[in-house]
């Protein structure tokens, strides 16, 4: 479920933060499963537990996540995940686009792009219909 790559130079908590985002978005984690204590996961890893919680910790500061105490951390509803984090990954995809702009992408190979992407998710059931929206 959750892996790290020992090899990667990216540091450990950004590849399980990564994971755990990776399986909210696309439902194998559903609101209200519970997450492997920072103990479990940092014995299963073979990784410091000071790893865990601080990936653990930007993931309940991004809202992903929420800890009961004496119970343990679970994924947040959807409903709860920031709501800056969609304006944050709009304001990426506006530089990107601009950057794409930069380097004589047409704005059709763009829509092309995006429309390829909605088509994917959508067949994968990761995403709602248009009028659902």
């Amino acid at each position: 479920m959750i892996q790290v790559n020992y090899k990667e130079s990216r540091p450990f908590y950004e590849q399980i933060k990564e994971n755990i985002i990776r399986l909210i978005t696309t439902r194998v984690l559903q609101p209200g499963d519970k997450l492997p204590s920072v103990r479990e996961l940092a014995a299963d890893l073979a990784i410091n537990p000071n790893t865990i919680q601080r990936a653990y910790r930007e993931l309940e500061n991004e809202g992903y996540i929420y800890k009961i105490s004496g119970r343990g951390t679970f994924i947040s509803d959807a409903a709860d995940i920031n709501a800056g984090k969609k304006e944050e990954l709009l304001r990426s995809l506006d530089k990107t686009v601009t950057e794409l702009f930069y380097l004589s992408v047409s704005k059709e190979e763009i829509i092309e792009r995006i429309t390829a992407l909605h088509d994917n998710n959508s067949e994968r059931g990761n995403i709602k219909d248009d009028k659902d929206q």
